[in-house]
Formats: C-alpha cells, sequence, structure tokens
C-alpha cells in the first residue's frame, strides 16, 4: 500500500466511531482512496453519522502522523479487511475489525492456530501446563495465539518462542503499546519471531472495554481455544464463548475442585465443552479443520521456485521449494525426523509442520516416530 493509501485508511481509522458504516464504506468503494473521495454525501449515504463525517474531512492530525511515524518502521504493517493479506479468518468473527495494525510477518497468521487462554494469575501447575501445551502445539506444527495478557497467556507464548515455533498476540492497545508494562520486551521478541496484531491505532492506551474486543479476534484467529485455568469470572471464559459462537472448537483442561481457578473451566465442561488432559486430544480434535483449510493454506504460502516439482508431489505444494526439498528426502522406508532435518537444512519446527500437513494429506505415515511415504 502506498503512502497515501496508508493516509486515506488511517483517516478512515481514526474517525472513529461505528465500525459497521466505515466497514461498508471501504468494502463498497474497494479501497480507502476511493471511499473518501466521495465526500460527505457518499459518506452518509453509507451509515457514517455526521461526527465521522467531520473527522473524515479534518482527521485528528497528532494521531495520524503517530500512526505514520510507526508504519515507516521496518516490519511494520497496516492491512485494511480487504486486503489479499488479511487473515481471512477474521472476516467470520463478529463485527470484524476494519483495519489490522500488524508487527512482524503477516504470513504468520494465516498458519493454522490454537488459542491457549486462561488466568491472569495462573498456579504454578497451570502455567506449567500452559507451556507444555504450547509446546506440544507447534512441535505438530500449529500457531499459537493469545492476549499477552500476565498469567497464562505469556506462558503460552513464551513457551511457543522457546520451542522455536510461531506465536501470534493479539493486544487490546495501539501496537506501540504494551499492557503490562512488564512485557514490552517480549511483544518486541514475538513482533520479532512471530507476529503483534492490534486493531487500535499507535498511541491508543489500554482500556478496558478493549479487551473483550480483543478476544473475538483471538478466539477468531485459532481454529480451537484451550482454557487452561480460568475463575468464574474471567476473560477467558469470554474468548471461550465468542470461539463457540464461531463454531470452532472449545476445549477446558479441567483441575482441582478445591482451586477456585479451575472453577471456570469445570463450568465450560458441565456446558459441553471438551475436556482435554493433553495437547494430542486437542490435534485429534482438530484435525478435521486442518484438512478443510490445508489447500488454501498451502497455495497462499507457498513460494515459487523454479526447480521442476517431482511428478509424484500434490499440487499444492509444487511451487514450494521446501516441500519439494522434504519430499525428496522421504522414501517408502521410515526415516528419523533428525535425518530429514539435516537433508533438508529446515528447522526442526518447519519439518515439524510440513509432516503434520503431509500426514494430512494422506500421503506420509508415521510409524514409530518415523516417517515415510505413504505406499
Amino acid at each position: 500500500m502506498t503512502e497515501h493509501g496508508h493516509e486515506a485508511l488511517l483517516r478512515l481509522l481514526i474517525a472513529g466511531g461505528s465500525l459497521v458504516s466505515r466497514r461498508t464504506l471501504l468494502q463498497t468503494t474497494g479501497s480507502a482512496d476511493a471511499a473518501l473521495a466521495l465526500g460527505v454525501a457518499g459518506w452518509r449515504a453509507h451509515g457514517c453519522t455526521p461526527e465521522q463525517c467531520a473527522a473524515l474531512e479534518r482527521p485528528d492530525s497528532r494521531a495520524l502522523a503517530l500512526a505514520q511515524r510507526w508504519l515507516q518502521q521496518p516490519d511494520h504493517h497496516l492491512l485494511a479487511c480487504n486486503h489479499p493479506a488479511f487473515p481471512p479468518l477474521l472476516l467470520d468473527v463478529p463485527n470484524p475489525p476494519l483495519a489490522l495494525f500488524v508487527a512482524g510477518e503477516p504470513a504468520i497468521a494465516w498458519r493454522p492456530a490454537v488459542a491457549l487462554v486462561g488466568s491472569r494469575s495462573p498456579t504454578p501447575a497451570g502455567r506449567a501446563l500452559a507451556a507444555r501445551f504450547a509446546t506440544c502445539f507447534v512441535e505438530a506444527g500449529l500457531a499459537v495465539t493469545s492476549g499477552l495478557a500476565a498469567g497464562i497467556d505469556a506462558a503460552a507464548h513464551q513457551a511457543a518462542l522457546d520451542a522455536g515455533g510461531c506465536t501470534l498476540a493479539v493486544i487490546g492497545t495501539g501496537p506501540d503499546r504494551a499492557s503490562p508494562t512488564s512485557h514490552a520486551r517480549l511483544q518486541a521478541r514475538i513482533a520479532s519471531e512471530g507476529v503483534v496484531l492490534s486493531e487500535y491505532l499507535p498511541g491508543t492506551a489500554a482500556r478496558p472495554g478493549h479487551f473483550p474486543a480483543r478476544n473475538r479476534l483471538v478466539a477468531g484467529l485459532a481454529l480451537a481455544t484451550v482454557v487452561v485455568e480460568a475463575a468464574q469470572r474471567s476473560g477467558a471464559l469470554i474468548t471461550a464463548r465468542l470461539a463457540a459462537e464461531a463454531g470452532r472448537e472449545v476445549c477446558a483442561i479441567p483441575g482441582s475442585v478445591l482451586n477456585p481457578r479451575a472453577a471456570g473451566c469445570h463450568r465450560l465442561i458441565r456446558e459441553g465443552v471438551a475436556l482435554v488432559e493433553r495437547p494430542e486430544e486437542v490435534l485429534e480434535l482438530l484435525a478435521p479443520a486442518l484438512r478443510q483449510q490445508l489447500p488454501g493454506l498451502q497455495t497462499r504460502l507457498a513460494t515459487p521456485t523454479e526447480q521442476a516439482a517431482p511428478a509424484d508431489l500434490p499440487a499444492c505444494w509444487a511451487n514450494d521449494a521446501d516441500y519439494q526439498s522434504l519430499w525428496r528426502a522421504l522414501e517408502y522406508d521410515p526415516i528419523s525426523m533428525d535425518s530429514l532435518i539435516t537433508q533438508c537444512g529446515l528447522t526442526a519446527s518447519e519439518v515439524s509442520s510440513m509432516l503434520l500437513a503431509m500426514e494430512l494429506a494422506g500421503i506420509v505415515v508415521c510409524v514409530h516416530g518415523r516417517y515415510c511415504r505413504r505406499p
């Protein structure tokens, strides 16, 4: 997007008020530039209020300059909801964002993900469970999504990064703020190794109403939401409800009846969400959704290559050099993952992710921890 295009989209964001009218304006006209060119009569015809029209004509210059400065920094992006790189799963959430500020690699938001959420003051056991589940998910090739809050969220993000995997943090402040402020270093690491997403303009401070809104994006980006520990009144339960309303899997880990931080999980289980004790149980629940998402994901993330693809490699990976390399390394006799990593020159996380995709596509099988082509 050009600098002028950024300015037009920023003016739509700065106008505030109902997302519906501004999103309709953008989607109907096709671009922020075209939307602004309609003028007051056109804006009002699309449902904009007099206050929004006034703000579109005379945007807050300070807010505009702050956002433009943020976007000038490396690996900072602004994606409108009709941009090709906008995460498609977020278009299905209630009241989708008009645009996203993205710090990091936008393509990571397309990866199949599991949301891990829970208490801001977890028990040591709860924190360890979050880390264990996050590690297992990234080793299986999935991304881990959460809200970068204290407690379970931070434990899940940290474990995903430490395991060499991908993590997505959806924050309830502007992309230049951290809440809590003690998470500034973790947020910077996620932006460097994963991706940080916000629908709020740079400079926006933490406000209570922003966090339930953020939760709809955490749930929307994930194929499943796992609640690790949550009290009876917890933001994690909001995320779980929103995930269920979006038709996604919702799972809860049970705890001691003496632990008040497990009461919310027990309530969810009574209401019918899946009780899980091991991360592998979540992966089993996700298999159908992953099979459905796989073709579009591989098409989106494929990297063109001039090297001819093996004739027997499925078309969705025909232009992906890494998948070609892995497929050539696989034989009909089982081979260890360490050997595949050595032969392909890829990381353990990358090979694990690709092997999972190939297993779900039915062209690879795992035999006692070793991998081979399906006969």
